[in-house]
């Protein structure tokens, strides 16, 4: 994941996210036309999720003379989103439908002030099984 701490090193592009927050999940749809899932790569590190990959550009179904306009972006991207919350890292998800990334991370409880009942085991009882 090194290379994609910085989100534009060598060139590379950032898809456009829309990030929200439910009460059990953070979610993000990201912009990814054009790209295959097996091209993406998703990691969680600290308290950043990163996204990266690469969009190959197709071959031309017929032979181009010139570009007059070229605004669709390929080659590597990265996107960094930093997390402000606590993950349930195994219970993320992730799947690309028509274009759109759509990533859940839920969201651990906060257990900070809650109250935990510890369980006293009798030593007596075991040392005498």
């Amino acid at each position: 994941m090194a290379e994609a701490d910085n989100p534009l090193a060598s060139g590379a592009w950032a898809p456009p996210v829309d990030l929200t927050e439910t009460s059990d999940a953070i979610c993000l749809r990201v912009e990814l036309p054009g790209v295959a899932a097996e091209q993406i790569k998703i990691g969680l590190c600290n308290t950043k999720l990163k996204i990266w990959g690469e969009k190959k550009r197709r071959p031309a179904r017929r032979r181009i003379i010139s570009y007059l306009c070229s605004e669709r972006s390929y080659g590597k991207f990265n996107r960094i989103v930093p997390l402000r919350w606590t993950i349930n890292i195994p219970g993320a998800e992730a799947e690309l439908e028509d274009g759109v990334l759509y990533i859940r991370l839920p969201k651990l409880q906060d257990r900070r002030g809650g109250e935990f009942l510890v369980e006293v085991v009798n030593k007596e009882k075991e040392s005498t099984s």
